[in-house]
């Protein structure tokens, strides 16, 4: 096997299970804060395991096409970010786009089980994609500093330069917030409220739900090493190690702000992120009236 495949899939499995054992502790310490022992940090594994080898349902309401293929999108759309951004190391312009896509997946998620949960999961997603202007501000405004949208060059940039987050804070400020609004029970999970059950995948069971839960591991694993790479630099994502430490010290992070942070409201969720967008904005025209 050509050894390019055999670096993918290990980076595949090293990502889902690094990303289910983080999303099992942000859980535990979410739970700790709000006085319950809560589940073993391998619950989301089990949860993952549990539900693969269960009976896949199909809901009378569900147009099964569409109710199959959109859990297989939503693991392809992460697998393509995460090979895009750790083995290629290639145009954050790209990452965006995937994260992009990832909305249509949420909303054709919801609409395809035909419950009126699911249905309002996958509008609040599509609604929530006006809030995705931040990270477009982000990629223009680290464009204008190291001339480049290329993880690597962006890396390279560091090495030389220094770390991105302290030269752009509310770059790094806002994109951290992408990395709250993507962890469970975030302010900003507004297709995932208590409120919808499960949101989209509210009807989606057995072999699909398993597979959307490999989806999201993957996607938090990835999203957490992009801001690594892009904002504190290759010193930190050249070994394996110090990357887990940092990647362990941002989820305990996110599930204290989580934990703490009582859910907003649909249209509070995008006004306060498009506030960041233009915290962002002016920080990008910043630099251009400076020359970059």
């Amino acid at each position: 096997m050509d050894s390019s495949i055999i670096n993918v899939v290990n980076l595949t499995i090293h990502a889902f299970l690094v990303g289910s054992l983080l999303l099992g502790l942000h859980r535990k310490i979410i739970a700790r804060i709000q006085g319950r022992p809560g589940p073993p940090i391998i619950q989301y594994l089990l949860h993952t395991i549990k539900f693969y080898v269960k009976e896949i349902t199909f809901p009378i309401t569900a147009g099964n096409p569409l109710y199959i293929f959109v859990a297989l999108l939503d693991v392809s759309v992460w697998l393509t970010a995460l090979i895009i951004a750790i083995d290629l190391k290639s145009s954050l312009l790209i990452i965006i786009g995937i994260y992009v896509l990832q909305k249509i997946v949420e909303h054709g998620c919801g609409l395809s089980s035909g419950s009126p949960y699911g249905k309002i999961g996958g509008v609040r997603s599509v609604f929530s994609a006006a809030a995705e202007v931040p990270l477009f501000a982000v990629v223009a405004a680290i464009y204008l500093t190291t001339h480049s949208v290329l993880i690597s060059d962006i890396l390279n940039y560091q090495s030389i330069h220094g770390s991105l987050l302290f030269k752009m804070p509310i770059c790094a400020f806002a994109f951290f917030i992408l990395l709250v609004s993507k962890a469970p029970n975030s302010p900003f999970g507004i297709v995932k409220g208590k409120d919808i059950v499960s949101g989209y995948m509210t009807e989606h069971y057995g072999l699909l739900a398993s597979i959307i839960y490999i989806a999201e591991a993957i996607a938090y694993f990835a999203l957490l090493w992009i801001f690594i790479a892009v904002f504190i630099g290759p010193w930190v994502v050249s070994h394996p190690l110090i990357t887990l430490a940092v990647m362990i010290g941002l989820t305990v992070i996110l599930a204290f702000v989580n934990g703490l942070t009582p859910l907003l409201a649909p249209h509070h969720s995008v006004m306060l992120q498009m506030t960041i967008a233009g915290l962002v904005l002016c920080d990008v025209l910043y630099r251009l009236i400076m020359g970059g």
